[in-house]
């Protein structure tokens, strides 16, 4: 792989991990708005008071949290929005089926934005502990709200 290649595949991975971060709470975020879940969006929660984004590289960088779980919700909803982001992965599923090209056969940026988009489409540790625990914050909706 020549240099320039090489750049370009850092630049494609980083550039896509951070719109990908983003799309990854959104997602998040869409299935709470569906089901008429009210909720909060915090931008690097993680961000010291005195305003700096160091945060940015050491913490998540969006984070979506209920602010009340309304009365008769169903848990499902809360596991939905939990494995949201593995909708991200959709369009992959059309390269089998030859309607999309290949993208890890194409150059080396193409295949460090795919493998990072993959990534970001990932439900993460604490999403699948929303999963297996909805039932449980459902039970006790005083949970929400902060930050928890």
């Amino acid at each position: 792989m020549q240099g320039i290649a090489l750049v370009g595949a850092g630049l494609a991975l980083l550039a896509t991990l951070g719109i990908g971060l983003v799309a990854h709470e959104l997602t998040h975020a869409a299935v709470l708005h569906a089901f008429g879940v009210p909720y909060d969006i915090r931008w690097f929660p993680g961000r010291a008071a005195d305003g700096s984004l160091n945060a940015g590289v050491s913490s998540a960088w969006a984070t979506v949290t209920p602010r009340r779980i309304p009365p008769g919700m169903s848990a499902w909803t809360l596991r939905l929005s939990a494995v949201a982001p593995l909708a991200l992965a959709a369009p992959f599923l059309l390269v089998p089926a030859g309607v999309l090209p290949d993208p890890l056969a194409g150059p080396a940026p193409v295949v460090a934005a795919t493998v990072a988009w993959l990534g970001c489409a990932l439900p993460s540790p604490r999403d699948f502990s929303l999963f297996w625990g909805a039932d449980q914050v459902v039970a006790n909706p005083q949970c929400c709200g902060d930050g928890q």
